[in-house]
């Protein structure tokens, strides 16, 4: 296996079908989605794709057949099919770091054999995959008791990134699935009212923490770990023994481990091939598992799968992430929109959009291409949302009617899980009601047609033009929620090979780390310290000690 891949195509801006696309941009910038959908009676039911139990309708999108023809084009003329076989045949795609990219081995099924470096990597995650239900099992049947001999009836899930947007995502997602016998909290940030209001009416002797952190060292993680132990040895009497007992680790640091006091035997690894924003269905996912049993979780691992071989293997024109992807190009890059909105016509998806920020944005936040050359163009866009009908009554407005161009994803599920009088049909009405509303706007004719006093009339014309993606599956599942996750993940790799960037490193986030780290002492220290960094922050550091 070679130990790194590097790209072996053309500058993006050199590539024929990105100088064809600019052309074709200046054609049709201006085309109004009226006049598409008037001239192709049938636009509505030929730009669709499916695939994985998601249905796509890409038909109010400012596109043509030609623009999808020149997006395939720079789909292979930027090598993504080859990128994708590098991908799943465990080549190091991740250049800054000369690491294999194989959150799709966390998938995959017990069947199947990958080889990296020797190593049957699909072997290995299913061992960790079957220590993680047995696992659940004790604890979900009361068969694992606490240090005093209660069963335990609180879970708190204690990481930060990845280790914990996941996490809490799945949870909130799939609560309609987990057990009501049991509490779970999720606690990330360092501010300690994340910990004390996590744990302020729970119990030391019913609550189990698990602990993830991949080196046992991150900061956040393991301030707000040691704090979670200082509470439990207080509500158990103070015994260290206790701790194995109530403390879980998803870690592959075992000396640490041990030093917390964890039992190693209730350590569950992971491989520096799994990114932390894909990590949830790696054992990141254990409080997943927990919630909602080893057999649903099996159904979450499914749903990722089969989007992982939709991708790999659907054409162009049916292949949902590519898609996507290269429309989020089209936008971004020739348009100049600047963010995405996703909004999720169900209430369960509620952090979704936050799952996705950390996804989208740390993965192709990047400022040079994978040779370390600056770029010359756009790359990743800001993500953002809320679930509907909620963001109607907030933002909306600013998309309809803003001088901003924001592209946006409409979620939603043809079936509720919460059947209620008519609610759900409601809610579809408004899914279907802001994507024709988006697209065809209201003309000056139209608003006059209606009445009501000439000088209102600008007011309440709304230009229409704005472009959706809608989504749409049967029903919100385990099953269905991971084939949604895959989706993005292959979305946003696809534009990262366009883009000729490493999507699946982070090292802007290290930085802040490393001045924090440096900045410690100097705000603990009771004499006064001497300072070296800029005047601001120095100003800042020394009104923060006055004040407290």
């Amino acid at each position: 296996m070679s130990t790194r891949v590097m790209p072996s195509v053309r500058p993006l801006r050199d590539r024929p079908a990105w100088r064809a696309l600019e052309k074709h941009y200046g054609e049709l910038r201006a085309t109004h989605l009226r006049e598409l959908f008037a001239a192709d009676e049938t636009r509505g039911e030929r730009m669709v794709a499916e695939g994985a139990g998601l249905y796509l309708d890409y038909s109010k999108n400012r596109i043509t057949d030609e623009t999808l023809g020149l997006l395939e084009a720079l789909a292979e003329q930027s090598g993504v099919a080859d990128r994708i076989e590098a991908m799943f045949t465990g080549e190091r795609i991740n250049v800054s770091e000369n690491r294999s990219v194989l959150h799709v081995a966390l998938r995959m099924p017990r069947s199947a054999s990958l080889i990296v470096d020797g190593v049957d990597v699909v072997r290995q995650v299913h061992e960790v995959l079957d220590r993680m239900a047995a696992f659940s099992d004790r604890v979900r049947s009361g068969e694992w008791r606490g240090h005093t001999g209660k069963a335990i009836r609180n879970v708190v899930n204690i990481g930060i990134g990845g280790s914990d947007l996941g996490p809490v995502m799945a949870y909130e997602a799939l609560r309609h699935y987990t057990t009501r016998e049991m509490t779970f909290r999720f606690v990330s940030n360092v501010d300690s009212t994340d910990l004390v209001e996590a744990t302020r009416d729970l119990v030391a002797e019913e609550t189990l923490f698990i602990v993830s952190s991949k080196t046992f060292t991150t900061l956040e993680t393991m301030t707000n770990a040691h704090s979670a132990r200082e509470w439990a040895l207080a509500g158990l009497g103070g015994e260290e023994s206790a701790i194995a007992k109530h403390f879980v680790a998803v870690s592959t640091n075992a000396e640490k481990v041990t030093e917390f006091g964890i039992d190693t035997n209730n350590m569950f690894g992971f491989w520096e091939w799994v990114g932390g924003r894909y990590s949830m269905d790696s054992a990141i996912g254990l409080s997943t598992m927990l919630a909602i049993g080893p057999e649903r979780f099996h159904e979450l691992l499914a749903g990722f799968h089969a989007v992982d071989e939709h991708f790999r293997g659907a054409p162009f024109g049916q292949n949902l992430p590519m898609l996507m992807g290269l429309l989020g190009v089209w936008y971004g890059d020739f348009f100049g929109a600047q963010t995405v909105g996703v909004m999720p016509y169900e209430q369960y998806l509620k952090r979704f959009p936050a799952y996705l920020q950390q996804l989208t944005m740390e993965s192709n936040g990047k400022h040079v291409t994978l040779a370390g050359r600056p770029v010359e163009y756009e790359t990743g866009a800001i993500y953002w949302g809320e679930p509907g009908t909620n963001g109607q009554h907030s933002f909306y407005q600013l998309i309809h009617q803003g001088t901003k161009l924001i592209p946006v994803d409409l979620i939603a599920f043809a079936k509720t899980l919460n059947p209620l009088g008519d609610h759900h049909d409601l809610l579809m009405s408004n899914v279907f009601a802001q994507a024709e509303a988006l697209a065809f706007g209201r003309t000056e004719q139209e608003v006059r047609a209606e009445g009501g006093p000439a000088d209102v009339v600008p007011h309440r014309v709304m230009e229409g033009n704005r472009p959706t993606n809608v989504i749409l599956a049967e029903e919100l599942t385990p099953w269905t929620l991971g084939s949604l996750v895959a989706l993005y993940e292959h979305m946003v790799f696809t534009q990262g090979v366009v883009w000729e960037i490493d999507s699946f490193d982070q090292w802007g986030v290290e930085l802040g780390k490393a001045l924090a780290v440096r900045i410690i002492p100097e705000l603990k220290n009771e004499d006064e310290p001497e300072l070296h960094h800029d005047s601001s922050t120095n100003a800042l550091i020394r009104r923060y000690r006055a004040m407290r």
